[in-house]
């Protein structure tokens, strides 16, 4: 079994926080509840340790598994072992590009056989320009019309007419690694071998083999090549990971141990038995695919989740989106869990706690309104929620609090602490407490909305959104006042706890707040920083290059070797990484110097088809370029938003290199000057003040003629080049330094 390498400290650290919660739960209960304190004071008391003894039972169902031995090792199989299998990448709406993209990393998926593997788009709209899409490709197209049950009713239209053993469901937008079968199919024939102690596999005997032992899918994570919301609009991209690394890398592992990892519906293989064994994917729910995954492991099925990043997607770019998407995700989980018929499944016990821990983290954002109301009603209204004394809070609250804090830290590899978890929380609270809550007592949400998937290019501003958390600040604020007001006159040292809380809320309310302030997205196209190798030609001299960053639209690359590049006309560029090469036409759109060598800023100009394909493979077969942890600490959040929120976006159209001389020259009348530097265009120079024209020659046979544009404040003169189109090809710098 695979084992996480912090084992033993997220254990330790799983038990301290267990018993320590566990005391600070039962000192609430019995010690802390304000009775005899009027009604309203008590119905508060009652929510609030209410909801901090959801929290800890969630947490400690959430955690309890976190750091074991997650999930098998991955089999070593013959080439001839390889099944028949089936890829059914869902659609409904999304555009011909977004398709195009993932279709394309599908095809360029590694197999032993690729005449074994199937691709299948499915759409339900039954778009001509989809099938022709398809068909263009090389791929298989199912067409749906009328289709009443959603995705659900996509992927079983399609299930009904193919064979294979093995069956990999993607959503559109999830571009797979080329690596994705090689990573997940072997897992699937656990049943059948048996690892020896020397790392290698043989078969199981038929005395070895154990009927019951069946793998239903491999979910492999959920992640994303386009920042999330919360990294964006907060300019946090390079300090906190996506929010949806924590789930699938650490919690949707760990559930392995009980067998229930959630199928996330995309990214996934599934058995083609299993699925028949359950009718199929399950209709009736907006969430579809985590219905079918408890179904699939009621019947008996194991399940794994793996670390292993094998496809990418696209996050929601819009704020309205994002809260539309956790809407469903939250009404389908509860909509699929509140008759508790999954009790009554043959899911083991451990596995019915993991699922009833799904039901429990739903009520985090109502958790979230209550720890922000209670410290605001007792500073602003008099209503005590906590009857408490501050040594009481400083021996046993306060040491919960940081133990927490640490804790949480530890137990999910740093992909999340205490303090970006609330603010997330805080900022989505607000919008899905109703909904979540209407679900709960049984107003069922049946319209399945699909998640948009495009990049946004409008600035992601919210300002309406904000007015929830807005209120609430304003009052921690005036409650702050009040408390402190309380310590300084009154000598109210009770106050210092209610302070401490007001304080940290107010920190959460204002990221928030600032969360809607958006962001202008400048890219048509996401960004990824990659160093690969890159060739070029000049004059028929081949120059080596190493990409910095690529996009679908663009490239920058970095070379020690300068020459005259024209940017009115595109270069071919040859890019070369793994199994992928690529040859494209770019023009430069600004160059400028870093450290002794040169970085180009290119747009791609034209590409043909092949080409295309090789380089949106080679683009997306990465891992995306993110953090795997939180890198900030205390309120250096706030810090760094401030100071980007200040910087301008700077653009330059610099599109030729400024080379450093610092060469004395001679003009054809004998004056003599200093070129400082040169970009082929123009130059800097040190030259008498009198003098406008210069004529010089370089190489004895290039002939220069330049005239003064401007003096600079040094005394330094800036001279275009008037002929410069017709000898900058001819110009060697080499020769020229």
């Amino acid at each position: 079994m695979e084992k996480n390498k912090n084992y033993k400290k997220q254990k330790i650290w799983f038990y301290v926080m267990a018993i320590s919660s566990m005391i600070y739960i039962i000192w609430r209960l019995f010690f802390t509840i304000p009775f005899g304190l009027g009604a309203i004071s008590l119905i508060m008391g009652i929510l609030l340790v209410s909801a901090e003894l959801i929290s800890v039972l969630e947490s400690l169902i959430r955690h309890f598994a976190i750091g074991s031995a997650n999930f098998p090792k991955l089999p070593l199989l013959d080439e001839v072992q390889f099944p028949e299998i089936d890829v059914l990448i869902a659609t409904h709406s999304e555009d011909e590009e977004l398709l195009y993209k993932t279709i394309n990393g599908c095809k360029y998926m590694e197999y032993p056989d690729k005449s074994k593997v199937h691709i299948y788009v499915c759409d339900d709209n039954n778009r001509i320009e989809i099938k022709n899409l398809a068909t263009k490709m090389g791929v298989g197209y199912f067409g749906l019309s009328d289709n009443k049950f959603a995705k659900a009713g996509n992927l079983n239209n399609a299930l009904s007419k193919i064979s294979s053993p093995l069956v990999v469901t993607f959503d559109a937008d999830m571009i797979p690694k080329s690596k994705f079968l090689m990573k997940t199919v072997p897992y699937f024939f656990l049943p059948k071998v048996i690892e020896n102690k020397d790392g290698s596999y043989r078969m199981r005997t038929q005395e070895e083999l154990n009927e019951d032992y069946k793998i239903g899918f491999i979910q492999t994570p959920q992640t994303f090549y386009n920042s999330d919301l919360f990294q964006f609009n907060l300019y946090a991209e390079n300090n906190i990971p996506n929010e949806q690394d924590y789930f699938f890398k650490e919690v949707n592992v760990s559930r392995n141990k009980t067998n229930s990892p959630i199928y996330a519906g995309s990214n996934t293989v599934i058995s083609k038995q299993a699925l028949i064994d359950v009718g199929g994917i399950r209709t009736g729910t907006v969430t579809e695919d985590f219905a079918t995954g408890i179904d699939i492991q009621s019947k008996g099925y194991t399940c794994y989740a793996i670390f292993d990043v094998l496809a990418s997607g696209l996050v929601p770019t819009t704020f309205v989106e994002l809260i539309k998407q956790r809407i469903r995700w939250g009404r389908g989980c509860v909509q699929t869990l509140r008759s508790f018929k999954f009790l009554r499944s043959k899911l083991s016990l451990a596995g019915k706690l993991s699922y009833l821990g799904c039901l429990l983290y739903w009520t985090a954002f109502s958790r979230r309104i209550i720890y922000i109301l209670s410290p605001i009603l007792y500073s602003v209204f008099g209503v005590i929620s906590v009857d408490i004394e501050l040594w009481q809070f400083l021996f046993i609250g306060f040491p919960t609090y940081l133990i927490y804090n640490k804790g949480i830290k530890v137990l999910s590899n740093g992909k999340i602490d205490f303090r970006w978890n609330n603010i997330v929380d805080t900022i989505i609270a607000p919008y899905l407490m109703l909904p979540i809550f209407f679900e709960t007592i049984g107003l069922k949400m049946n319209k399945f909305h699909v998640t948009e998937k495009k990049i946004n290019n409008e600035k992601s501003t919210n300002y309406i959104y904000a007015i929830p958390n807005l209120i609430f600040l304003v009052a921690s604020i005036i409650g702050i006042y009040f408390v402190v007001n309380g310590i300084i006159i009154h000598k109210m040292y009770v106050n210092i706890i209610i302070l401490f809380w007001l304080v940290i809320n107010s920190y959460f309310l204002l990221m928030a707040s600032i969360f809607m302030l958006g962001r202008t997205n400048f890219r048509s196209s996401e960004r990824f920083y990659a160093n690969i190798p890159l060739t070029y030609h000049i004059n028929n001299i081949k120059i080596e290059a190493t990409t910095t960053d690529l996009s679908e639209t663009g490239l920058s690359f970095i070379t020690e070797s300068v020459g005259f590049i024209d940017y009115s006309k595109p270069i071919k560029l040859t890019i070369k990484d793994r199994q992928y090469e690529a040859i494209i036409d770019a023009k430069v759109i600004h160059v400028h110097t870093v450290n002794n060598s040169y970085q180009y800023h290119m747009i791609i100009s034209e590409i043909n088809d092949h080409n295309k394909a090789q380089y949106t493979a080679l683009l997306y077969d990465r891992k995306p370029s993110f953090p795997d942890r939180i890198k900030t600490k205390g309120i250096d959040d706030l810090f760094h938003f401030i100071k980007k929120k200040k910087e301008k976006q700077k653009f330059s159209n610099r599109k030729l290199p400024r080379i450093i001389i610092n060469k004395d020259f001679k003009d054809i009348f004998g004056t003599q000057f200093k070129i400082i530097d040169f970009n082929y265009q123009h130059f800097v120079a040190k030259v008498k003040n009198d003098i406008d024209i210069l004529e010089f020659c370089i190489d004895g046979s290039i002939n220069v003629k330049a005239q003064k544009l401007s003096v600079m404040k040094d005394g330094r003169c800036l001279f275009e080049i008037e002929n410069w189109k017709e000898i900058a090809p001819n110009i060697s710098i080499n020769r020229l330094l």
